[in-house]
């Protein structure tokens, strides 16, 4: 019998591309823009692996603007 995976009960350190996309809740081209453009953090390199921090992800996302005008007038994102 293969013993199943065990499942993680932490928030993995490293996360791949579409991973820390997904952890802010964008898109995989949105975020390579915002890593082009320095609003995300680069990759570490794990041998031939590109992989994010998970931790500079959250502060780059702590750092970016709040929305201070408003929604774009879309009535899905109003309080």
């Amino acid at each position: 019998m293969i013993n199943p995976a065990p499942s993680l009960n932490y928030a993995p350190l490293g996360l791949s591309r579409e991973e820390a996309a997904q952890h802010i809740g964008i898109g995989t081209t949105l975020f390579d823009e915002m890593v082009a453009d320095g609003r995300m953090p680069p990759p570490k390199c794990i041998n031939s692996r590109r992989v994010w921090s998970r931790v500079a992800i959250e502060q780059a996302f702590d750092e970016l603007p709040d929305d201070r005008y408003g929604n774009d007038g879309n009535e899905w994102d109003a309080e």
